[in-house]
């Protein structure tokens, strides 16, 4: 069996908080396989849910345009998080965010043949920017939405995005909801949108949990119902209850508001992104010798 290293365990006691050695055993059940060595430690009853999973791993900002009738939030990544905060790169990544508002293409690939006021392509101000600023960027993703009650929320000086269309309602329940969902990153919108995978998935991770409890086997289903029905409520966005007033679900605020949300889209920079391990001494030692 290969030897698991120590920055792959490493890492799954940052995503897990389970201790050293459970994740090295973990790790070598799974051959080394960061997901699967997840699922072991949380059927052991080791790790809650994986809470960092989705942690950042990459640099840039999400940025947001909403004028009443059309809302966008696009993501543009950087090498480093100091590039991020200069003017220049804020001021590209919300001119961007203007364009594709103005322009409505159907995806990234799509938006690069659009002509900037400049007359350049998006492409060609890509390459521009990038050797302006000596960084590589990146138009990562954007969600473009048009027509009902409209609005966005940027959190963390760019590190979360939302945008939220209603039917019915006013920009302040609107606005709301976008920061509801910034922090409490629903899953689902309701129990009608829950992936039967995903449902499958959590029964069998608490059915063995149960089981290495010692739970009967007799009783070991009805645990299970009864603990995904309370998942479903944490994960699904209208039964969770509003942040500014927990004793308030989303779905009893949008009915005392008479509206309903058409759809909703959060993204956090970075997310599924690996970001490069980099050794800060070796770096300096390279530029002695150089």
């Amino acid at each position: 069996m290969a030897e698991v290293s120590a920055a792959l365990v490493k890492e799954l006691r940052e995503k897990t908080g389970a201790g050293m050695m459970d994740c090295k055993k973990a790790l070598d059940e799974s051959k080394g396989n960061l997901e699967e060595a997840i699922e072991f430690l949380r059927k052991k009853g080791l790790a809650a849910a994986a809470k960092k999973a989705g942690r950042i791993a990459a640099e840039g900002s999400v940025v947001a345009f909403c004028d009443g009738k059309i809302g966008v939030i696009l993501e543009v990544n950087s090498e480093t998080d100091f590039v991020a905060k200069n003017d220049t790169f804020v001021g590209y990544a919300n001119e961007m965010a203007e364009l594709i508002a103005a322009s409505k293409p159907a995806d990234v690939d799509a938006f690069m043949s659009v002509k900037t006021k400049g007359g350049e392509t998006v492409e060609e101000y890509l390459n521009t920017m990038t050797a302006k600023i000596g960084e590589k960027l990146s138009l990562r993703r954007f969600v473009c939405v048009e027509g009902g009650t409209l609005a966005t929320y940027i959190h963390g000086a760019g590190k979360i995005g939302v945008v939220v269309k209603l039917e019915g309602g006013d920009e302040a329940l609107a606005k709301d909801l976008c920061l509801h969902i910034a922090a409490s990153n629903p899953k689902y919108l309701d129990s009608s949108f829950v992936d039967k995978d995903f449902v499958a998935k959590e029964e069998e991770i608490f059915a063995a949990k149960l089981k290495e409890q010692g739970k009967p086997d007799n009783m070991i289903p009805n645990i299970v119902k009864g603990q995904v029905a309370k998942l479903l409520k944490e994960v699904c966005l209208v039964s969770q209850p509003f942040v500014k007033d927990p004793d308030t679900t989303i779905e009893k605020l949008l009915a005392s508001k008479g509206a309903k949300i058409v759809s909703y889209t959060r993204f956090e920079l970075g997310e599924g992104i690996e970001k490069k391990q980099e050794n800060f001494v070796e770096e300096v030692m390279k530029q002695i010798k150089n």
